[in-house]
């Protein structure tokens, strides 16, 4: 680092090593030496607001009795519980059913994920994704990723119609 004088001018160049960011500990001697010197008062009430505590603490004078009593079951788990005896378990369909569904369902999308097929359709997951193994691509990765869309010679929106049934 060096120190220059031109003139009245004084210069200092140098390098930065190490940069401290510093507050002062706000005592009332501090406060008092501010009160005289800072010509501002605005200056002063924000030296006091940047050394408050974020937090602060407070001893209750008797317990806080508002509190909520558990509930064994809510009402939503119930309306699901109920939802899920009613559709009882997936059975498997008929595999020319469960390609119906599917068709129907590619038609109106050409994209799906395996949780809406399983939705549309009401099959066991692995069910599903033998039959979509074999009239079906799965997507790893790309704007369409994680998804399903059909074989190309199972598309009938590219006008790659299939004829021989």
């Amino acid at each position: 680092m060096s120190l220059h004088s031109l003139s009245d001018k004084i210069t200092l160049e140098g390098v930065v090593v190490q940069r401290a960011e510093c507050r002062p500990a706000v005592s009332e001697s501090y406060m008092s030496y501010m009160k005289y010197t800072s010509p501002c008062l605005s200056n002063r009430l924000q030296i006091e607001e940047s050394s408050k505590p974020a937090r602060l603490s407070q001893q209750l004078e008797k317990a806080v009795t508002n509190n909520y009593k558990p509930v064994a079951n809510h009402d939503y788990n119930r309306e699901y519980e109920r939802k899920k005896k009613e559709e009882g378990k997936r059975a498997r369909a008929d595999k020319q059913q469960v390609l119906d569904m599917l068709f129907s369902a590619f038609e109106k999308h050409q994209y799906y994920n395996i949780k809406d097929l399983v939705d549309i359709t009401k099959q066991p997951v692995i069910y599903l994704k033998e039959i979509l193994r074999d009239i079906g691509i799965y997507n790893v990765k790309g704007t369409h990723k994680n998804t399903w869309e059909l074989r190309p010679e199972y598309r009938h929106y590219q006008g790659e119609e299939k004829t021989d049934e």
